[in-house]
Parts: structure tokens; C-alpha cells; sequence
């Protein structure tokens, strides 16, 4: 058997928020033994760290067809906690209305973009803002108002009669996708102001895929549901790696498949446990049998 060099991507996993997010929700449990805590939508999108909360007793409701505002209907008492992709302000004021005790876990890059878009809100400027309809980062700005646009990469610019345009973005976007809606966007408003609000921790990720040199295969560990994570599988193909992969675990692949490449590089998404990158990295690196997840070992 040929020999394999299986490089494992830095910097990669969870960033800051993520981990702030987990933090918060085994916190509340423990300053709340007792209450019923439930999460509004999954508190990040991996479906391992859904499952690995209910072992602190914490349930989450999720339905991609209603808009957080909507779910918190199926809430009726105890704890709520607001997800790391934030919420719109319309949530914060039904949450308090219902009586609930409200735990924020919104990441505070995703704030910061919610604060920005309320300044220029204020100064009476259309926003044209870019993401991924029914994300609920995404969600938590472009129902925010009526002068919102939510404008989703490949697809048609507004038209809108209005020199007062301010343009931004999603955290978790790819950075070519941005830049060729900006240049879009610039060719129709000359006049708008741009702010690129790419978070650090999406931007270090891509650009490390983007550095790899010699890999003939790339493995991206990561829920499918998660926005940056399908982004580093499209920047790996963007970067022309011969054959991208994407994963949830290590029980979605076979050894055997991946033989044929010298060089292997393994990445996952800000929102994947690194327990859960490790045993893919483990199998492929060791003469060992297929590893069990052991949901205990998830936070």
C-alpha cells in the first residue's frame, strides 16, 4: 500500500461564536436546573450538537418552512434561546410578550451586521443585503423592514428607484460569490456604499483552502445544512482540487475509496466538533477499524 500524506487545514472547526453559542446553552442549564429550556431552530447547524444537547435536557425546534418568528409560537414557557445566526428585533419583542426568559447566543459578528443595517435603516437608505433565503442569519436581517432586499448570488439585482443604497452581507458567504455580486451591484449603483461583512473566521477558512498546493483530494467534515461549510466545498472546487468530498462523519466514507490519492487534505466547517474531524482524519491516517460516534464526546 502506497504511502498517503493527510494533511489536516488550519485553521479550521469551530470559531468563536460557535464555541460562545455551546458555552452559553451548558451554561443556562446550569444556572436553570430545572426549567424547560427550548432552542429556537438549532442552535448551530450540525446535527451532532442537536443531539448532543438533549443529554442536558435541552430541546430544539426546528422547521425550515416557518421563520423564527413563527416557531416561537411552539414555545408557550421557561427558557428560550436565540440561535448563533441572531434574530430580527420583531422576535426579541414576541419572545418578551410571551412571558419567556430570553438567553441570547447570537454570535456577535452576526450583531455587529444587524447594527449596521439598523444605522442605515435609520438614515433612510435601501439595504441590499446578500445571502441564502430561509438561512436564519439571513432571515434575521431581511425581515427587519420593507426596505430590506435580501439578494441571493447568480440571481437578479432589485430594481429600485433610490440613490441611497447601502450593500452588505452575510457572515458566512464565499468570498467570490461576494465579490461578483458587489461588482454587479456597483455596475447598476454606481452611488452605493458597500460593506463587506465576511466574518474573519469564514474568511481565514477559505483562504487556507485556497493556499493548499499539491492535494489531489479534499475532505470537507461538515452538516449539510451549514451555509459555510457547503462554501468550503465550492471554494475547494474553485481552487481545482481534482475531487472534493463532503461529509457529515466518518461513517459516510470507506477507506478502501481513497486509496488512490498521495495527498489527502481535510477541512471541516465552523460549526463541526472536532471530535468529529478527528476520527475521519484517524481512520484514513491509521490501521484502525471504522471509529463509533459517541454522542458524549460531541461537546
Amino acid at each position: 500500500m502506497k504511502t498517503q500524506n493527510i494533511i489536516t487545514v488550519k485553521p479550521q472547526g469551530y470559531c468563536g461564536g460557535v464555541l460562545k453559542a455551546i458555552e452559553v446553552a451548558k451554561k443556562t442549564r446550569i444556572q436553570y436546573p430545572d426549567q424547560k429550556i427550548t432552542i429556537l431552530g438549532n442552535l448551530v447547524h450540525n446535527q451532532y450538537v442537536k443531539k448532543a444537547l438533549q443529554s442536558y435536557s435541552i430541546d430544539t425546534i426546528e422547521n425550515k418552512n416557518k421563520t423564527r418568528y413563527e416557531l416561537l409560537d411552539e414555545i408557550s414557557e421557561g427558557i428560550v434561546i436565540f440561535t448563533a445566526h441572531g434574530v430580527s428585533p420583531k422576535v426579541y419583542e414576541k419572545a418578551k410578550e410571551k412571558g419567556l426568559i430570553l438567553v441570547d447566543a447570537s454570535c456577535p459578528f452576526v450583531l455587529q451586521t444587524q447594527k449596521i443595517v439598523k444605522q442605515y435603516l435609520d438614515e433612510d437608505y435601501t439595504i441590499f443585503y446578500i445571502g441564502k433565503n430561509k438561512h436564519p442569519e439571513a432571515e434575521s436581517i431581511y425581515t427587519m423592514s420593507k426596505n430590506v432586499y435580501l439578494i441571493e448570488p447568480k440571481k437578479e439585482i432589485p430594481n429600485v428607484d433610490t440613490n441611497k443604497i447601502f450593500v452588505t452581507n452575510q457572515t458566512t458567504m464565499s468570498i467570490y460569490e461576494l465579490k461578483d455580486t458587489f461588482d454587479q451591484i456597483k455596475q447598476l449603483y454606481p452611488s452605493a456604499i458597500f460593506h463587506d461583512e465576511i466574518c474573519n473566521a469564514t474568511r481565514v477558512r477559505q483562504q487556507a483552502i485556497l493556499d493548499l498546493e499539491n492535494v489531489d483530494c479534499l475532505i470537507v467534515v461538515g452538516d449539510p445544512t451549514s451555509n459555510n461549510t457547503q462554501k468550503l466545498v465550492d471554494i475547494g472546487k474553485k481552487a481545482g482540487i481534482p475531487d472534493v468530498f463532503s461529509i457529515q462523519t466518518v461513517e459516510d466514507i470507506d477507506k478502501k475509496d481513497f486509496e488512490p490519492y498521495s495527498t489527502i487534505a481535510i477541512t471541516s466547517g465552523a460549526s463541526t466538533p472536532t471530535y468529529l474531524t478527528n476520527q475521519v482524519k484517524d481512520y484514513l491516517s491509521q490501521d484502525i477499524e471504522k471509529p463509533k460516534i459517541r454522542i458524549q464526546e460531541i461537546l
